[in-house]
């Protein structure tokens, strides 16, 4: 499962950049419940005005200048903005939907957005469900850099210009996990 610390570090990264007009009003929040009596409550609410000015002071490791590089993976075998492009200009419509015994996975575009869920479905108890949804434009951001690099201080300048907008919901027995950017300076 998703740990605090990552999820820290994924809002660092969203966070980190917008157009300062833009972003002066816009907020990257992330809520991560805990069950349990132990289980702990982590409310993070980021204006994407600080996050802009953050993101390019942070060079560790493949995070350089608000990028990530990506050379590990094998993007030479596939163009992801030739598929991108592809995606952006096909109808609306589900395109791949897989079931299995252990999971289901569908992925589509719907509203603009680039949709992908993901559901466990081992049993009762280990059930989890994970559903990323993400407008075309941030995309087209995140992919705008080199071929091996992610551009995520563009991704999240493009955040800045998108409605209220949910991106990542997890849920699992144990965790709940939503990250999403509107105009609200608090947690749900």
């Amino acid at each position: 499962m998703l740990t605090k610390r990552f999820l820290i570090a994924l809002v660092m990264v969203l966070s980190s950049s917008s157009w300062a007009s833009a972003a002066e009003n816009r907020w990257l929040h992330v809520r991560v419940e805990e069950a349990g009596p132990e289980g702990e409550l982590v409310r993070i609410n980021v204006p994407l005005s600080l996050a802009e000015k953050v993101l390019p002071a942070i060079n560790s490791k493949e995070l350089r200048g608000g990028k990530v590089k990506v050379s590990e993976a094998k993007f030479e075998e596939v163009d992801l903005r030739a598929i991108l492009e592809a995606l952006r200009t096909a109808p609306e419509n589900e395109f791949v939907t897989v079931e299995s015994s252990h999971q289901n996975v569908r992925v589509a575009k719907a509203g603009g957005n680039l949709l992908v869920k993901v559901r466990e479905t081992k049993g009762k108890d280990s059930a989890e469900t994970v559903e990323v949804s993400i407008p075309f434009p941030v995309v087209d951001a995140l992919l705008s850099g080199n071929k091996d690099e992610l551009d995520i201080l563009a991704a999240v300048r493009a955040l800045g210009t998108i409605g209220d907008v949910t991106l990542v919901t997890v849920h699992d027995k144990k965790n709940k996990v939503r990250i999403w950017v509107d105009s609200q300076n608090v947690a749900e």
